[in-house]
Parts: structure tokens; C-alpha cells; sequence
């Protein structure tokens, strides 16, 4: 493993979309033993916020440092668009977790080249427009390097795709994953578990990880126990780590 990928882990914000203030994410960070966090909607609209410098600095000044944001869908509103890139800007992150609508790319592109910073298109899974591989390739055949993949590993195993492999296809425009795990019931209904303990070969994709040099957000993702969060998250950060130990 030539990447330090257990100092750069951090959490997505939606894993604590129960608890609605900041003070309160950061109580659980705390608790999971994680200083970084990938803002989601959950708890921060950059658009209506009046005080994006205040809430960076709030995240700071607890030792936490805003890694990403995510998932924002580029479509053609460019006021609330240019907002998460200022909210980029503040907090000294390269990459937003994106969607792009059929009519959001040349809004992104043109964002991106101005503000220096990347989108990563987040897949979601075999429902989503951009959640398969063939989608993708073609997508990164007609934009620039500023759009690369936020690997979603659970919602790739959705997609009937194996994430690693997916991880080494995507290397050069692979600027984030979230680290996350499913279980199907026979049905095809998702569930989340413990990174890990799904259908995830999780010292695979840590290893491949740092095979190719990967050196975008790495951003654990549980989204189960709405109402009582920090125990299995932590416990994903747990397992998480101990992997990392071993490969």
C-alpha cells in the first residue's frame, strides 16, 4: 500500500442526515474517530446558506476539514451551481460529487475550467443514467479530464459490475470513491452492512486503491440506522482500518 488512505478516510454527511446541526455531525466525527466529512445536502444547502465561510470555518476550527460535497446535480441553474464551487473554494476541496443532467455538462465544464476544480459523477446503481460502465465511457469520451467518477462501490455491484475492476478500468479519472456496501434481498432490494460483510471484496479494492496510486476523497458511506448512526459507522471505520493494516 504506497497511499495513505487511513488519514484520508472521511465520512459522507448522509450517513448522519438524522442529526440536523453541524455541532451535532461533528460530535459524531468525533465519536467515529474521523476528521474529515464530505458535505452532503443533509445538512448544508450552499445556495441558501448565508454564511458558507462560517460553517467551513465551524468544521475547522473542531479539527474537521471538509474533503468533498456531494451529490449536487448539474443541470442549468447556474446561481445555485456556482455556489457549491464557491463552497469548493472555501473549503480548499478539488472534486464535487455530481450528477449531471442531459443539459448540466457544458454548465460543469465551463464551472470547472474557472474555478479550477473537478466533478466526479457519483453511479448509482443499474436504474441510474450514468450508473453503468458503457455509460461512462461514453460520457468520458465526449467531456475533459475536469469530469472524472466518484466510485460508488455498493451502487457498481448494483450496476452487476465489480467495483475493482471498475477502479482499475476508471484509474486516470477516478477522483473519489465512497466506500460502501449491499446485501440483495430475492427481490433485488438493497441493504446496507458493514463495508465489508456485503458483496464488497473490501481487500481487493483497498489494494487496488493503492496499485494504482489512488489519491482522490475516500469517503465511507453507511446509510442504515438513520436514527442512531455512530455505531455501525463506526464500526465500518473500524473494519476499514484494520484492512488497511493488512494489505
Amino acid at each position: 500500500m504506497t497511499v495513505d488512505l487511513k488519514s484520508r478516510l472521511g465520512i459522507q454527511s448522509w450517513c448522519f442526515r438524522g442529526l440536523k446541526r453541524h455541532e451535532q455531525v461533528i460530535d459524531a466525527l468525533k465519536k467515529c474517530g474521523v476528521d474529515k466529512i464530505e458535505l452532503s445536502a443533509a445538512h448544508l444547502l450552499p445556495w441558501d446558506e448565508a454564511d458558507l465561510a462560517g460553517v467551513v470555518d465551524l468544521y475547522r476550527g473542531n479539527g474537521i476539514s471538509v474533503s468533498a460535497y456531494g451529490l449536487y446535480g448539474f443541470a442549468e441553474d447556474e446561481t445555485r451551481a456556482r455556489a457549491v464551487f464557491e463552497l469548493a473554494k472555501l473549503a480548499e476541496f478539488p472534486v464535487i460529487t455530481a450528477d449531471l443532467g442531459p443539459t448540466g455538462l457544458d454548465l460543469a465544464e465551463r464551472l470547472c475550467q474557472e474555478y479550477g476544480k473537478r466533478i466526479a459523477i457519483h453511479n448509482h446503481g443499474r436504474r441510474h443514467r450514468l450508473g453503468s460502465v458503457w455509460a461512462l465511457e461514453e460520457l468520458f469520451e465526449r467531456c475533459s479530464a475536469n469530469v472524472g467518477l466518484c466510485l460508488d462501490t455498493a451502487w457498481m455491484i448494483d450496476s452487476g459490475e465489480d467495483p475493482v475492476q471498475v477502479a482499475r478500468k476508471f484509474a486516470d479519472r477516478l477522483y473519489g470513491v465512497h466506500l460502501k456496501d449491499f446485501v440483495f434481498d430475492r427481490a433485488g432490494k438493497v441493504e446496507d452492512v458493514t463495508v465489508g460483510e456485503g458483496n464488497l471484496d473490501l481487500p481487493a479494492m483497498l489494494e487496488l486503491l493503492g496499485e494504482i496510486g489512488f489519491d482522490g476523497y475516500f469517503t465511507l458511506e453507511y446509510e442504515g440506522d438513520v436514527d442512531n448512526p455512530v455505531p455501525a459507522v463506526a464500526k465500518c471505520v473500524q473494519v476499514i482500518r484494520e484492512v488497511l493494516a493488512q494489505v
